[in-house]
């Protein structure tokens, strides 16, 4: 009995050494995590570090079925990178175009708007700040607004180099060829007609008088015989022929602001040109083909009055620089009238062709009125 009570003291004496022990040990440690803040931060680290392989090793095992999206995702992340650039180069344009936009630069006003032609009123309402309407029969004159003003007439211009041309005889089966010289260096308007085409001379008077061609009547004047000072003089010469005492030229394109007339002038050039078989079918002529190279290009009428049913017009021609506004010259057949309309420094891309409307229904409203009266 006695025995076993001892075993038993002594079983107890070695579990009471053992948690002393274990106690001791575990002091240590605990102390060490409140004031030992690099050990704590170490052991905090090693966690994360633990974490961080646990997910790369998931990651890992995941990447196999992942594989084949990876080249889809560097594509996306390739454009994404061209299209930050995208943007950066289109913010670097945006802030250049306000910076542009900025400097006002003024519209550049017509030589009729210098001269303060647009303030004189009429009955129509005009657009235009030159207007001459005559019987072309009578000669009465039926409106004017400003008609003795000299201004620029752009390319109504090419009526007179049309008209030097037809009534030269020259070969129009000649063929001739556009060079540099016929480049407009002026306005540097553009041409369908490169250098080197050739075409006959025919052809390229059809263009000049049908669809305004530059480098048409600048080749038309620069091979006629004599050349190019010659042919400017003959055009002068013509004019004051016709009596034209305001009307001057410098070239046979209308491109210089230099060429200028009046609205009786042109209304007197009008009439002559009329009576010109050729000039009445190339300017009425509602569109052209012809041979480019290896090209067929149709060329337009600048007057897209010519097809309109309602109007029955003989000869026109039309023009445009920024210092003549728009311009218009027509022989046409009104209420059983024959007319000629002159147009010159019109404001509006279509102000001139709504002109022409207006006095079209003004005169026929006019007949109708008289008719009714008798």
């Amino acid at each position: 009995m006695a025995l076993r009570h001892r075993s038993v003291l002594r079983r107890f004496s070695h579990l009471f050494a053992i948690c002393t022990l274990a106690f001791g040990l575990a002091a240590p440690s605990v102390h060490a995590s409140t004031k030992n803040k690099p050990a704590a931060k170490a052991q905090v680290q090693a966690k994360a570090g633990k974490k961080q392989a646990a997910v790369a090793s998931k990651g890992e095992r995941n990447g196999r079925h992942k594989q084949a999206a990876a080249p889809a995702s560097k594509k996306v992340a390739a454009k994404a990178v061209k299209g930050k650039t995208t943007v950066a180069k289109a913010g670097r344009h945006a802030g250049r175009a306000a910076v542009a936009a900025a400097v006002i630069i003024p519209e550049r006003q017509s030589f009729g708007q210098l001269a303060g032609l647009h303030d004189v009123t009429d009955p129509l309402a005009l657009k235009s700040s030159v207007a001459l309407v005559l019987d072309q029969d009578t000669h009465e004159v039926l409106l004017s607004k400003n008609d003795h003003a000299v201004l620029p007439i752009a390319s109504l211009t090419k009526l007179m180099t049309g008209l030097i041309i037809s009534q030269a005889q020259l070969p129009m089966d000649e063929m001739i060829t556009i060079t540099q010289d016929d480049v407009d260096t002026e306005k540097h308007s553009s041409s369908r007609l490169r250098v080197g085409t050739t075409l006959m001379r025919g052809e390229l008077l059809h263009l000049a008088l049908m669809s305004s061609e530059n480098r048409a009547a600048h080749a038309l004047g620069r091979t006629y015989p004599g050349g190019m000072q010659s042919f400017v003089g003959l055009m002068n010469m013509k004019a004051k022929m016709l009596g034209m005492a305001d009307t001057r030229y410098v070239e046979p394109t209308g491109l210089s602001s230099s060429n200028q007339s009046s609205a009786f002038d042109l209304a007197t050039l009008v009439n002559v040109a009329h009576s010109d078989p050729l000039l009445r079918d190339l300017t009425t002529s509602p569109s052209y083909q012809v041979e480019v190279g290896e090209r067929t290009v149709q060329f337009n009428n600048t007057n897209r009055l010519v097809h309109n049913p309602d109007w029955n017009i003989g000869l026109q021609k039309t023009g445009y620089i920024s210092e003549a506004g728009r311009c218009l010259v027509m022989q046409t057949q009104v209420a059983g009238r024959k007319l000629i309309m002159v147009f010159l420094d019109s404001a509006g891309k279509f102000g001139r062709l709504a002109d022409a409307e207006r006095v079209r229904h003004w005169v026929e409203g006019s007949a109708s009125h008289l008719l009714a009266k008798h």
